[in-house]
């Protein structure tokens, strides 16, 4: 996957369901990492970061399901990074061990920083901007840093965000990839929660879920 960006983002399949969880540094040997939706495992993340000489600078959570979850606390308790996260899906983290399916294991744990979409957070050296894209959950963040999408579970490579859970709506979510199409270019590299990247323009251009966008 060819990409303008410096950044150098690295992606785990981690969890019970292989949900992707992202460290993502300013450059390959920057010394800070964010590391995006930590969703178990964390003694190998951790060992992975500790392979690359990085020290975990912030935790970002796309939204507030349980995959993306699992492994906040462990982490954010380890090496005291704070945790950032919708304000309104705050519940589904403190909560977190009432939601999780039977036979999986979790803590609860509450954010340190509640975002709204539309902040900037200068992270490990790295501009993110906050944007809310409702229609997978209600109060869905996905994080843009030079030209790299964390979209969470709102696109995928091929497919998008299901929205027959509580709070999901199709045409919320339609309009949600609408606007991430008008305000960032097609070569956009998309860090999804689930699958491999993609980018911005081959998803809009070609995902079969997304025809009604192209037609209007």
């Amino acid at each position: 996957m060819s990409s303008q960006s410096a950044l150098a983002v690295d992606r785990y399949e981690l969890g019970p369901i292989s949900t992707n969880c992202y460290v993502v540094r300013a450059s390959r040997g920057a010394p800070e990492a964010v590391v995006i939706d930590p969703s178990g495992d964390v003694a190998q993340l951790r060992l992975e970061l500790a392979r690359a000489g990085a020290t975990t600078a912030a935790i970002l959570i796309t939204h507030g399901h349980w995959d993306h979850l699992l492994g906040v606390a462990d982490l954010a308790e380890g090496t005291g990074a704070p945790v950032y996260m919708a304000e309104d899906e705050r519940a589904l983290l403190e909560n977190l061990s009432d939601l999780v399916p039977q036979g999986v294991v979790a803590r609860g744990h509450t954010a340190d920083t509640f975002l709204h979409g539309g902040e900037t957070l200068e992270l490990a050296g790295i501009e993110f901007e906050t944007l809310l894209v409702p229609g997978h959950s209600p109060a869905h963040l996905a994080y843009h840093a030079d030209g790299c999408l964390f979209s969470g579970d709102v696109l995928f490579a091929r497919s998008v965000g299901r929205t027959d859970l509580p709070g999901g709506d199709w045409d919320t979510l339609v309009e949600s990839i609408r606007m991430l199409g008008e305000r960032f270019p097609p070569e956009t590299v998309v860090y999804s929660g689930h699958g491999p990247p993609t980018t911005l323009g081959a998803e809009l251009d070609r995902n079969p879920f997304l025809a009604e966008l192209r037609a209007s």
